[in-house]
């Protein structure tokens, strides 16, 4: 490798890494203001003056002031590894989709949609160590439930992007923007809807946050956490909106392809698209309240899955005829 090729590469992990560090606080200090505005909190409009502009520098210092504690009985190795399992594998996924045309993409992954959805299922491991690690009976029930939520989850997710990526004729993620056509939208839109809404379970997002549920077992694997640890999860929820608003435009809604041929805005169209996708998960905490752990299996095995299947032979079909 030539010493211009390994500067590109440099440059592109770097480019890589400070979307990682600044898009999730971006999205974290969004969720402050929207939720302040819809539920009329006034604490986050107010911190350091106008509109709240300091709220997560409070955030920060709130965090880093706490004392790290690791309890008696917990496995220490564990427990103090799991905030980095849950955490890394996303900035490994954002070194894999591509914002804009030609070589907007951290590492071109000739797999990529086999990547991406690999390593994401690996960021749900932390959350399983930690209720393992902690000694604590609400951190296991919440790892519990968490490992019940991912079995149930993955498969409609791994469903819904087959049917895309047969649409497009190849599991590259740069390919199957390539290859998007506008009229995709109106047949693939519940596979799109499917793929979105398995990602938000994956992420234990509300209304899908049965793992974490502080009315019933504290905050479930992260009961034990204080302090920066605590704050990585935080950081790994964040960075998975992300990631999954990221795939979800590359995937079902064109990624850099604007409308009426507007394609001019490349990678300025991907982060709109998954901005407004972002502010979605952020409308749907605050308006829907928590499944229970019955109505979550349900919703995925018997409504999920059927239409990811049901997708899948949309576009088989459609293949055939357009072919």
């Amino acid at each position: 490798m030539s010493s211009s090729d390994t500067l590109d590469v440099v440059l592109r992990l770097l480019a890589v890494f400070a979307v990682f560090l600044v898009l999730p606080l971006a999205i974290g200090q969004t969720e402050h203001k929207v939720m302040a505005h819809m539920q009329g909190r006034l604490g986050p409009m107010y911190a350091g003056g106008f509109h709240g502009w300091a709220q997560l520098v409070a955030d920060g210092v709130k965090f880093a002031q706490k004392e790290d504690i690791v309890p008696a009985g917990a496995d220490r190795r564990i427990f103090k590894l799991a905030p980095a399992v849950a955490l890394l594998p996303y900035l490994l996924v954002l070194v894999a989709i591509p914002v804009g045309p030609g070589n907007a993409v951290g590492q071109f992954v000739d797999a990529g949609i086999f990547f991406v959805l690999a390593v994401m299922g690996i960021g749900v491991l932390g959350s399983l160590m930690a209720g393992w690690a902690s000694a604590n009976k609400f951190s296991l029930l919440g790892g519990l439930r968490t490992a019940a939520q991912l079995m149930a989850y993955e498969l409609p997710m791994l469903l819904a992007a087959a049917s895309v990526a047969m649409a497009a004729g190849t599991v590259s993620l740069p390919g199957i923007v390539d290859a998007f056509h506008w009229w995709w939208v109106p047949w693939q839109i519940v596979g799109g809807v499917v793929f979105f809404t398995a990602g938000l379970a994956e992420l234990q997002r509300p209304p899908f946050d049965m793992p974490v549920a502080d009315s019933e077992i504290i905050f479930g694997a992260y009961t034990e956490y204080t302090g920066l640890r605590f704050a990585m999860f935080l950081l790994s929820e964040y960075a998975g909106i992300v990631v999954l608003c990221g795939l979800t435009t590359v995937l079902f809604l064109g990624g850099w392809h604007g409308p009426f041929g507007a394609d001019g805005l490349g990678w300025l169209w991907t982060l709109l698209k998954a901005a407004v996708l972002a502010f979605v998960i952020i409308w749907l905490r605050v308006t829907y309240p928590r499944l229970r752990e019955d109505q979550l299996q349900k919703l995925a095995w018997t409504v999920l899955i059927p239409l990811a299947l049901a997708q899948i032979a949309l576009t088989g079909v459609i293949k055939v005829v357009t072919q």
